[in-house]
């Protein structure tokens, strides 16, 4: 199975973070259930408690522990190809050294496992333009190896997706590809506004562009690619249930998707969950699937080298 859509610090295993947070002294337990879970109401407070969570990551050794957990998850569950989130902002920006190291860490711990794993590093919006012409510009001294690609996270209805084209271009001209979040909570317009500011080749989630009939002939004209995360959305309420979502009227209507798990100990999901949402809501099955895995060894940001590996495994 192949994944585009995943965040690290939201891949981190509950149990990982408790342990890590008792080694520093960190009290977090208010974060969790009573079953050991992440626990959170709605979108603005998940960031609440994914910000908390990556308090007890404070050093690159940190990370590449995590990034083992996370791999050692992935391989578990059948993923051979991901590409993950991870911002400059919590590891070490704006020192460029400091991200450096970071990046080195985690590349390294990437290399001890069967996975094959590529880093896109990302600015957070809600932090600001300041912050992400600063994350940017760690990102262009480190771009090339396993570290292909830059977007943007967070809260989407901060700012305008024009306030953030310095840092894109900035990424871009470092020659890395170009992703960014939008049309999860602020809809249509926000697809349509990072489509004409940042100029991605991904959109991650995006799926309320269905509001918009134009914008979604946009999206399948240009050849958008959508980074689709179902498990996410119905466990942020976004939708009510597997069939309500609108990732079969975008494939109908020509749009290129793929499908991840975005940060799946926060939403209780895995592909293998995935899939059967998929099948649950639509009756898709091995073809659908397959379709979907293609569709994400076409959009994927590693070189053609590696994808004609990814097709013929």
């Amino acid at each position: 199975m192949i994944e585009l859509h995943l965040h690290l610090e939201g891949a981190m295993p509950p149990e990982f973070c408790r342990r890590l947070a008792a080694e520093k002294h960190i009290d977090i337990s208010g974060i969790f259930t009573e079953d050991g879970s992440y626990a959170f109401q709605g979108f603005d407070h998940f960031l609440q408690v994914y910000e908390a969570a990556t308090s007890v990551l404070q050093a690159p050794e940190d990370y590449a522990r995590l990034t083992a957990a996370v791999l050692e998850q992935l391989e578990g569950v059948g993923v051979r190809y991901a590409e993950t989130f991870v911002s400059p902002d919590f590891c070490g920006a704006p020192d460029k050294d400091a991200w450096a190291e970071y990046l080195g860490a985690m590349t390294e711990a990437a290399h001890a496992s069967p996975v094959e794993l590529r880093f896109i590093a990302t600015c957070i919006r809600h932090f600001g333009p300041d912050k992400a012409k600063a994350a940017a510009l760690c990102a262009a001294e480190t771009a090339g190896g396993a570290l292909v690609g830059w977007g943007m996270g967070g809260a989407e209805t901060v700012g305008r997706a024009g306030d953030y084209a310095w840092a894109f271009d900035c990424a871009r001209e470092a020659g890395l590809r170009i992703t960014s979040h939008a049309g999860e909570w602020g809809g249509p317009d926000s697809v349509r506004e990072t489509l004409d500011a940042l100029r991605p080749e991904r959109i991650g989630h995006g799926v309320r562009s269905i509001e918009d009939p134009a914008l979604v002939e946009r999206l399948a004209e240009d050849g958008i690619v959508l980074e689709v995360c179902p498990g996410s959305n119905l466990a942020l309420g976004l939708y009510p249930r597997p069939s309500a979502h609108p990732i079969a009227k975008l494939r109908d209507a020509g749009v290129a998707l793929t499908v991840s798990t975005d940060d799946p100990p926060f939403f209780h999901t895995t592909m293998p969950n995935e899939r059967r949402i998929l099948e649950e809501g639509f009756g898709w099955g091995d073809e659908e699937w397959d379709a979907l895995q293609d569709a994400a060894i076409d959009a994927a940001f590693c070189d053609e080298a590696t994808k004609d590996a990814l097709r013929t495994t």
